[in-house]
């Protein structure tokens, strides 16, 4: 008889968790239950949890003394190997991950807001210390973008990438279009029902949208992005009359966010890139005008694979511990075939360069006065002949080309004028709208919003 076969020794991964909160259980639940998951989920121990209360009643089965409230604790334990952030906000998210980083330790966060504000911090102290920071959870919740920005389509070329990145002013906005509700109103049930937070600001006003789009740009891109170059609007002033104007002229109303490179005049022209995030009349025929209620999707069009979109659930405990999971599986691969633990001639250690984010320079942002896109506005003007004409006039004294010029309304003597125009330069446009509001027939600019 041969000899028996030995087993394969247990590699295993030592995990600190630092937060147990939606995303934090979601994340611990996949780990305590590998059956019928990848085989090196089974490899993963959940070693260490912080935690902001002992007391507190608890949806994971661990025993006691795996939970800490000493959060720095666990990111100096030298018997953990990956760190995982789902506490959220800046501080103390942002020094515990440095933390982590300087004592060797691997880092899977879903932390947007610290990436985007100190991203250049934490991804050039990781490349010093060779570990990786991995971040798919931060976008899109359980929809993989991340990975495939870096892996499956790193040998395009990026043109574009955008999205609908926020599901909270998502499903404002979808009732809004099925309801005929106004804003505030749409707003406050959202809040009642918890798909809208009870301080929305960083929702309804886009920085959410704004933290992700930025982070996404870094990576289709190859630099890094000056967070506060990135244009912010929000939806607060999308009316129920706006929806119902895009729903005639055959548009829907999306929270957009969108990062591509600007055309080049000339070859020698430096390039720059356009970074926003606004509210965006979509024709209905496009891929992202059917993305309704809390979901996300992102478009990325390059070279040659032309337009690719991921959909699906963008919040939510078991789709953004999906995608932790995924990260904390990634490293752990790594590590067990050794690449990560490879060094080079400096002693520092070799990182796979497709997962590892190691540009150093800062993308140029070009000014938002330069961007070619179409606008449409809606105006309350005196009911007296000849202003649509006098509207007419002025745009084109800016070289701003109308599509069309509806007259929608009467009510008295006032009248709304809704004008949609063809490719112009934002600046011009804003240069007649300037000059419109100053005219005597003209009540208020109403509404003004960009088409895709």
């Amino acid at each position: 008889m041969g000899e028996a076969i030995q087993d394969k020794p247990t590699v295993g991964f030592k995990i600190g968790l630092l937060g147990l909160g939606t995303v934090g259980t979601g994340t611990a639940q996949i780990l305590l239950n590998p059956v019928q998951r990848h085989p090196l989920v089974a490899e993963l121990e959940l070693y260490r949890v912080g935690v902001r209360s002992l007391d507190k009643p608890r949806a994971v089965d661990l025993p006691a003394d795996r939970f800490t409230t000493d959060l720095e604790s666990i990111v100096t334990d030298p018997a953990v190997d990956i760190v995982v952030e789902v506490i959220g906000g800046l501080e103390p998210a942002r020094s515990l991950m440095l933390t982590a980083i300087a004592h060797g330790k691997h880092v899977v966060t879903a932390n947007k807001a610290a990436i985007a504000r100190f991203g250049d911090e934490i991804f050039t102290a990781a490349t010093e210390a060779g570990v990786y920071v991995l971040l798919e959870a931060a976008v899109g919740g359980g929809i993989p973008v991340i990975e495939p920005l870096k892996q499956s389509l790193c040998a395009n070329r990026i043109h574009t990438v955008m999205g609908i990145v926020n599901g909270t002013t998502n499903y404002i906005l979808t009732r809004m279009q099925t309801e005929g509700g106004d804003f505030a109103d749409i707003l406050a049930d959202a809040q009642q029902l918890g798909y809208a937070e009870a301080d929305p600001t960083a929702d309804v006003d886009g920085l959410d949208a704004a933290d992700k789009i930025a982070i996404l740009a870094s990576l289709a891109f190859g630099g890094r992005i000056k967070l506060p170059e990135v244009h912010c609007e929000g939806i607060r002033q999308v009316s129920a009359a706006d929806i119902a104007y895009a729903d005639k002229l055959g548009f829907v109303i999306k929270l957009l966010a969108v990062a591509k490179r600007t055309p080049q005049i000339a070859p020698d022209d430096p390039e720059h890139l356009q970074v926003r995030v606004h509210p965006t009349l979509i024709p209905k025929i496009h891929p992202l005008a059917s993305v309704n209620d809390v979901n996300n999707a992102i478009l990325i069009e390059g070279d040659p694979v032309g337009q690719v979109m991921f959909f699906g659930p963008g919040a939510g405990a078991g789709p953004t511990a999906s995608a932790v999971v995924s990260d904390i599986l990634n490293i752990a691969a790594i590590l067990t075939v050794g690449r990560g633990s490879q060094t080079s001639l400096e002693g520092k250690a070799l990182l796979d360069p497709l997962l590892a984010c190691s540009h150093q320079h800062y993308c140029a942002i070009a000014p938002m006065d330069e961007l070619i896109t179409r606008f449409y506005a809606r105006f309350s003007t005196n009911d007296t002949p000849g202003v649509i004409g006098k509207l007419g006039t002025c745009f084109g004294d800016h070289n701003v080309s109308l599509e069309s010029v509806v007259q929608t309304d009467i009510h008295g003597e006032s009248a709304e004028i809704v004008v949609v125009t063809h490719n112009v330069r934002e600046g011009n446009f804003h240069q007649a709208l300037a000059e419109i509001r100053a005219m005597p027939s003209v009540n208020r600019v109403a509404s003004v919003l960009r088409v895709l």
